[in-house]
């Protein structure tokens, strides 16, 4: 007999705390989700009511690879499933400082970013700023926003929730606990588990099937965050929500969202968004790695590729960029190389055919880490805070502060020529090298900080050794002395072959500092060439990744150091007047948002 879809509601997930009976365990059996009776009420204001059926959890009858799923046990946490956006946050609002409304307006929100890194509680690039940068600008914005990300080791902010639910990955159970902040306006949630601890320093380190099962039980709880988490006392719920997944790690959120949830008619105005910040990393395997996702057997379409460098194989990336309501990349010049059979790294097919719903968004800055009016790490042994008014003399102090720490000669009128990157083939590492023997012969200094491929690591330490008057290599990475190779150099260099979007030259520009880069992906977008005749511009580009390119532009741009003050202050000057803050990226965040609300 088939039963009706009301009737599969009403048939009970079977849970390990199903004879936990106290109050809190019903509270929790009441935040799960059910079809709602109004498209109205869940499409309404951020926050709104979520409809749920307090006798009826997930529904396991709807879909047999549930029960396998989601174990839940709810311990000592408080859940409010009502409240509005406008109304309810994680900390006490001052009703007297309330301001005219949320720059938003009606589009505020409920914004959940979920990555597997996340500044400064764990950060290996990029990734880590972004994810600790933009929610903290979407909820200035008005929004409510969490952050969700795994608990690798122990963040004195972090305080448990008391909630504990279990998921079975590859045929082994985990518990994951419950912890949450609020900083900034953010709700953070961490997510700890067996799997994810003591990786603070290794997060994406382990075999490649380990790495996956992290992946998995890590999405597989962070779209049931909504419902568990009471942040403030109060549960996201499913009310105006929309899901920010980054990369390959939190691809599988939108696949699960959607087979777990959507397909079942449940979580209907729910939207994933996915962002590209390197599709280089894809989660690729064999097929039999689809084994493990627990998700129906049809699902393998979306996953199985089939490409000249792969063959048929399992694609993380692949799937979740299907399965996402809109998709975001880094940059326009990044969004269009994906495109291309070069620059999509065998994903350009799928790319191409999901392009109606891309959107190109350059990252911003942390305008209260990366400030040289305020930057913390100018403080002391020597160096200077300073801002657009005080360029002259605050870069110049900087500049020679960092020629005295570094032990080179203290001039002001040599050029100092900073990168700062990752030693691997992707940063342009060996074109720097090839570069070296001219280099070398100019009246320059040249300062290199980076850790990575052993090969480059002893490569630095060499041309420091041959060359001891002019160049010096910081194997390692330092924020400090990042800080203030920014602060003190006055060219920076990126001869990247690939740059889906990239921070370091938008630092630069914040302190003044002109940036050589390879004009590719964000690199393209944000320098714009220098134009002498109209005196616009902000650094050279080169449109090869070849040392001679870049030799010709960094050839033009000390010529002007050299010789044409005037437009050298020009270039610093527009540099550091431009908006290089997450508000303006977060608006168009935003815009794509309310695309993803209002799609079907």
């Amino acid at each position: 007999m088939m039963l009706s879809y009301a009737e599969l509601l009403m048939i009970p997930l079977p849970t390990q705390a199903a004879e936990n009976e106290d109050a809190v365990s019903q509270k929790a059996a009441a935040s799960a989700p059910r079809l709602n009776s109004s498209a109205a009420e869940q499409n309404g204001a951020a926050g709104s009511k979520s409809e749920v059926d307090p006798s009826a959890p997930l529904s396991a009858a709807a879909s047999g690879y549930w029960k396998d799923v989601v174990v839940a046990e709810q311990v000592g946490a408080k859940v409010d499933t009502g409240g509005d956006a406008a109304e309810v946050s994680s900390s006490p609002v001052d009703s007297k400082n309330m301001g005219p409304g949320p720059l938003a307006g009606p589009n505020v929100m409920n914004v959940i970013v979920v990555a597997s890194e996340c500044a400064p509680f764990c950060k290996t690039g990029g990734l880590g700023d972004v994810v600790g940068a933009l929610p903290k600008a979407l909820a200035r914005r008005g929004h409510r926003v969490m952050v969700v990300i795994p608990k690798y080791g122990d963040y004195a902010e972090a305080r448990d929730l008391g909630v504990r639910k279990r998921y079975k990955v590859a045929g082994q159970d985990s518990e994951v606990s419950y912890f949450h902040s609020y900083i900034d306006g953010v709700d953070f949630v961490f997510l700890e588990a067996p799997p994810f601890r003591h990786r603070h320093n290794d997060i994406y380190g382990g075999e490649r099937p380990d790495v996956l099962k992290r992946m998995i039980l890590f999405c597989k709880a962070a779209v049931e965050v909504p419902w568990y988490a009471p942040c403030g006392g109060t549960i996201y719920g499913d009310g105006n929500l929309v899901f920010i997944a980054n990369d390959w790690h939190t691809a599988l959120l939108p696949v699960y969202l959607k087979a777990y949830y959507r397909d079942n008619g449940l979580m209907q105005y729910t939207r994933s968004v996915l962002v590209i910040h390197n599709i280089a990393h894809q989660g690729r395997g064999p097929v039999d790695d689809f084994n493990i996702m627990d998700l129906p057997a049809h699902y393998i379409d979306h996953f199985k590729l089939h490409d000249p460098l792969g063959g048929e194989h399992n694609n993380v990336f692949a799937a979740g960029l299907k399965m996402a309501d809109r998709v975001v990349t880094v940059s326009h010049g990044y969004m269009w190389e994906l495109k291309t059979t070069e620059g999509g790294w065998g994903l350009h097919d799928i790319i191409n055919q999901n392009d109606w719903k891309l959107d190109g968004i350059v990252n911003g800055i942390d305008t209260a880490e990366w400030n040289p009016a305020v930057d913390v790490h100018l403080h002391s042994d020597d160096y200077t805070n300073y801002t657009r008014d005080t360029l002259d003399t605050g870069k110049r102090q900087c500049k020679a502060a960092l020629q005295r720490e570094l032990g080179l000669q203290v001039r002001d009128g040599v050029p100092l020529i900073g990168f700062i990157g990752r030693l691997d083939h992707q940063k342009g590492v060996d074109i720097i090298a090839a570069a070296m023997p001219w280099i070398a012969q100019q009246d320059v200094q040249l300062v290199m900080l980076g850790t990575g491929r052993p090969d480059l690591e002893d490569m630095l330490r060499r041309f420091e050794g041959e060359h001891r008057d002019k160049v010096r290599g910081w194997v390692g990475f330092s924020v400090r002395m990042a800080h203030r190779i920014t602060a003190g150099a006055d060219v920076l260099l990126m001869p990247s072959l690939f740059e889906p979007c990239g921070l370091n030259q938008l630092y630069a520009m914040a302190y003044g500092t002109v940036p050589v880069v390879h004009a590719v992906g964000g690199l393209r977008d944000t320098v714009a060439p220098f134009d002498p005749f109209g005196g616009t511009g902000l650094g050279w580009t080169f449109d090869r990744a070849d040392a001679g390119r870049m030799i010709d532009a960094l050839g033009h741009c000390l010529n002007t150091y050299w010789n044409y003050k005037e437009s050298w202050r020009g270039l610093q000057v527009r540099g550091m007047s431009q908006d290089l803050s997450w508000d303006h990226a977060a608006e168009l965040y935003e815009n794509v948002l309310v695309k993803a609300k209002y799609q079907w």
